[in-house]
């Protein structure tokens, strides 16, 4: 499922003034491709994948997530949509503690009409490729921060999304886990065909993308 982003602007009022945060994108994600956003802190990359979310809507311009116009659905339309067609990974894991693993990994489940069996197959399948199958019943405060961020990818991944929507996911993690991470993202991405668009900071997470795109005061620079 690709994402096509056509000449979106982005402004904020903050008191008197109008801040421009995105200015014309143009930016089509291919189906099945891993871009990486790079740029400065307020460039406004946090903004573009929260259109691509339906979190926000462009002042200007469109937004599209395969035949999906988040900006013209209803917030029950937009609810049903990303249960069924995007997963979330953010920088901070997100886990509830009171909650296992493999529960943790159900909640978006939760929120579809499925079967308990069906949503323990499910899950299951998730942990198992993320590769903590034998860590389902240990809460978060008994894993690694790695390993917290593998059940947070399972619980993107468990209702089988066609995009993924990655916010610094290896900015909290040590060299080895971040690089752990980025070759599940791979994996998800080269073998399960996901469309994955991910904002990072680091240009060593951004060169296991298939694309790197850079935003600067909202508008995109360089593309390689």
């Amino acid at each position: 499922m690709q994402i096509v982003f056509q000449g979106v602007h982005k402004r904020l009022s903050h008191g008197s003034q109008e801040l421009t945060i995105l200015d014309e994108v143009d930016l089509t994600v291919g189906s099945g491709e891993f871009v990486a956003l790079m740029g400065p802190s307020g460039s406004g990359k946090s903004t573009l994948l929260n259109l691509a979310a339906g979190l926000d809507r462009p002042s200007r311009g469109s937004v599209r997530v395969g035949d999906f116009d988040p900006a013209q659905m209803s917030e029950n339309e937009l609810c049903d949509w990303r249960s069924r067609h995007l997963g979330f990974i953010f920088q901070r894991y997100h886990l509830l503690a009171t909650l296992t693993a493999a529960q943790n990994v159900e909640v978006p489940l939760l929120l579809r009409n499925l079967p308990s069996r069906e949503r323990r197959r499910r899950v299951e399948t998730a942990l198992e490729l993320v590769g903590l199958s034998e860590r389902a019943r240990h809460f978060p405060s008994q894993l690694s921060g790695g390993q917290e961020q593998r059940v947070a990818i399972a619980r993107a991944i468990v209702a089988d999304p066609s995009v993924l929507l990655a916010d610094e996911p290896t900015g909290d993690l040590d060299a080895r886990s971040a690089h752990e991470i980025l070759d599940l993202l791979c994996l998800l991405q080269q073998h399960l065909r996901k469309t994955i668009l991910m904002v990072t900071h680091d240009a060593h997470a951004a060169e296991r993308a298939t694309r790197v795109v850079f935003l600067e005061k909202g508008m995109l620079r360089v593309q390689s």
